[in-house]
């Protein structure tokens, strides 16, 4: 199994190694500050951005907070894949071609330098009913990831968003070919994206409302489960959550994590797993259980036992935060790795699972508690 998830690992070989930048420009916008450092020695700045997570954590709903956009609109255009691959596969290229989708679009309320990415897009997979999920794929996913997962939720009468999460497919900057800039060695840049994740996921969980959706909830998997956690720690509107992988601390994912190994090439120089950790826990599930447990909501866990990108020992860890906070939940652990899970047989084994926890979890909410 690890040979099998070492040789899926190493598919990708377009991976670039970037030396540690502290971004400290990257948070000029955000909440929580006191005041703004400009750049000064790396241990100023190293310590400006610790006292700034700490305050974040402190008063997360204000980091986390937002003014909902007024520009929503869906558009129907062009199906593309938007590869990560060095060599685009030209047979799913062809394959798409001429199909058509539907996408919700609204700026996001986080600006950043790059226009592409400024404009968040989720492509909408309706049903009937008032049951309606944000689906968010894993880091590096194309634009297709997931949405065979979208049409089995349709047939169980759930809608869903599938959000492209920031610097993915249509908002990647085009001098990239991967989604680097939503996880690297820029410290400032990392939490910046993860903050517009959750706050462009809260966008889409407006515009659902507006549009009449009672019960919702979210799905995430990998990157996407940390924004998901994230998001529903500070949204009392979701009420049922799918964590496809789940993980404590941010930077210890990228610091042990299989497919992060060239970032952790890029920090190890100049900075320890302790420290980066300090650096990155405004955005780490760990921080915020005590914000989770305050909103009553049904919640599965998937983990995967041989997993060498979000260590078993890190899931498990979640899975006890759970135990001890009292919260409904479900925990399975499937016999397989990180990037096996989307391999046959094991990603029907997972999509059964989420599928049919999702369908009795919304079967049994009451409509319009937040109405």
């Amino acid at each position: 199994m690890y040979n099998w998830e070492t040789r899926l690992t190493s598919v990708d070989n377009n991976r670039v190694v970037r030396p540690l930048e502290w971004g400290i420009e990257w948070s000029r916008e955000w909440p929580c500050r006191n005041g703004f450092l400009p750049a000064q020695t790396a241990a100023d700045c190293e310590h400006y951005l610790r006292e700034f997570n700490r305050r974040a954590v402190a008063a997360s709903d204000d980091f986390f907070a937002y003014n909902t956009p007024t520009d929503f609109r869906v558009e129907t255009r062009e199906v593309q894949v938007f590869s990560t691959r060095e060599i685009p596969d030209a047979k799913l290229e062809k394959k798409i071609r001429g199909m058509r989708g539907e996408f919700l679009r609204f700026t996001s309320p986080v600006r950043t330098p790059y226009p592409e990415n400024n404009l968040a897009n989720a492509r909408w997979f309706p049903a009937q009913g008032k049951s309606a999920l944000v689906l968010l794929p894993q880091w590096n996913s194309d634009a297709l990831s997931h949405n065979g997962l979208a049409r089995i939720l349709n047939r169980l009468g759930i809608s869903v968003l599938r959000l492209s999460m920031p610097y993915h497919d249509i908002r990647r900057p085009a001098e990239t070919q991967r989604a680097d800039y939503a996880v690297s060695a820029n410290i400032g840049r990392t939490l910046d994206a993860t903050r517009q994740g959750v706050i462009d996921v809260r966008c889409c969980i407006d515009w659902l409302q507006s549009k009449g959706y009672e019960k919702l909830g979210i799905l995430g998997t990998s990157l996407g489960s940390c924004y998901a956690f994230l998001a529903a720690a500070h949204d009392p509107r979701i009420e049922v959550v799918a964590f496809n992988h789940a993980s404590t601390y941010f930077a210890d994912v990228v610091w042990h994590g299989q497919s992060t190994r060239h970032i952790r090439q890029g920090l190890e120089p100049h900075i320890d797993l302790q420290r980066l950790r300090g650096l990155w826990t405004a955005i780490s599930p760990m921080s915020y259980f005590r914000q989770f447990a305050r909103f009553p909501r049904k919640s599965l866990i998937i983990y995967a036992k041989y997993d060498l990108t979000f260590l078993p020992e890190f899931s498990r860890q979640v899975a006890s935060q759970f135990e001890r906070h009292n919260l409904d939940h479900k925990v399975v652990a499937l016999p397989c790795g990180h990037y096996s899970i989307g391999q046959a047989p094991f990603s029907y084994l997972d999509g059964w699972h989420l599928a049919s926890f999702l369908g009795r979890a919304f079967k049994g909410l009451r409509p319009g508690k937040h109405h």
